[in-house]
């Protein structure tokens, strides 16, 4: 059963240098496991955001071109505090499952 890691932190500021951080990090860990992830930030409080990795088949694999893009990207630099990662599995409903 597919994986879903749901990440969350706040960052140090909001700002368009951070964020293509982030994104930059984003890209390369999808480049290598191909798995492009979504960057969320909290609507009542933008300096906390969430990445979305969604279906994992290989956790193990995962986790550790995840942590290798984190590093190279030096990502904890513009964190305040830790990243925290929540794994779930399970499958997401998809729109085929609505009638017309």
């Amino acid at each position: 059963m597919p994986l879903h890691y749901y990440i969350y932190y706040r960052v140090r500021t909001d700002d368009p240098e951070t964020e293509l951080q982030i994104r930059g990090m984003q890209a390369r860990l999808g480049c290598r496991s191909g798995h492009y992830g979504s960057l969320l930030k909290r609507r009542d409080d933008p300096l906390t955001w969430m990445e979305i990795y969604e279906h994992i088949d290989d956790s193990t694999s995962f986790e550790q071109q995840l942590a290798q893009a984190v590093s190279e990207f030096d990502v904890d630099m513009f964190i305040n505090g830790n990243r925290v990662t929540e794994c779930f599995s399970g499958e997401l409903v998809s729109a085929a499952h609505c009638r017309a």
